[in-house]
């Protein structure tokens, strides 16, 4: 059956080069998000959470919206269940994961977006909407309860997805080589999206937005390329 309440938008990376702090994906957040005012961050990514806050603030106060963070708040289950949306910004998956978990915050999220809140998530903030968190690029510098992550989406999210350069000396392994690692222990679909890649899953579709494509990595297949405007469902409900 498909889900046609669930709302996510999963942007691969926060800057992209030669623009500032989610300047390449403001329009995408503004078409997504609406009329919707209150915005509800989550800063665990990053160690200084207060000025990760502010940052994001003050970008999408330029946009309309009016942003609180959850590390502020003396209920954080109460502050997910009232606001309207919710943005996970970038940073440490790991780092990010574990305080989800502190904060006990995975179950409320997932109910309210099962119900019909927007989510918006930017790099590791993607990263965590997939069922775990596995396919992350970040350095383990915590180390959460579990690897399982909000599961909003049925595929697995690589952000700043690299294609092999053919040119490289480095003798060390792509991402595509450690993705296809994982599926030799994984079922799970994954999707490489390249820097300034935006997922969007509402209606019941998903659909590859953004400037770049990505690269859709199955068990036992062989890896498909994506570009802007594609559905990608028959690729990740099969």
């Amino acid at each position: 059956m498909v889900d046609r309440i669930k709302r996510v938008l999963l942007i691969s990376n926060s800057t992209l080069y030669g623009s500032g702090y989610l300047d390449h994906a403001a329009d995408e957040i503004s078409n997504f998000l609406g009329q919707m005012k209150r915005v509800l961050f989550v800063p665990y990514a990053l160690y200084d959470r207060d000025a990760y806050t502010e940052q994001a603030s003050t970008r999408l106060h330029k946009m309309g919206y009016d942003l609180s963070s959850v590390h502020h708040a003396a209920d954080p289950i109460k502050a997910v269940n009232e606001t309207e949306a919710i943005f996970i910004g970038g940073g440490n998956t790991f780092r990010l994961l574990n305080g989800l978990y502190a904060a006990a915050l995975l179950d409320p999220i997932r109910q309210r977006v099962a119900e019909g809140m927007p989510y918006v998530g930017s790099s590791a903030g993607s990263n965590v909407a997939g069922p775990t968190i596995k396919t992350t690029k970040d350095m383990p510098i915590v180390q959460p309860p579990s690897f399982g992550a909000l599961n909003l989406v049925p595929f697995q999210i690589s952000p700043h997805f690299l294609d092999p350069d053919p040119h490289s000396t480095h003798m060390g392994e792509t991402q595509e080589e450690r993705i296809l690692q994982f599926l030799e222990e994984n079922n799970t679909p994954v999707a490489g999206l390249r820097e300034g890649a935006i997922v969007r899953v509402e209606a019941g579709v998903t659909t590859l937005k953004g400037t770049s494509g990505a690269r859709i990595f199955r068990k036992g297949r062989e890896p498909v390329e994506r570009k802007p405007g594609d559905k990608l469902d028959d690729l990740f409900l099969e």
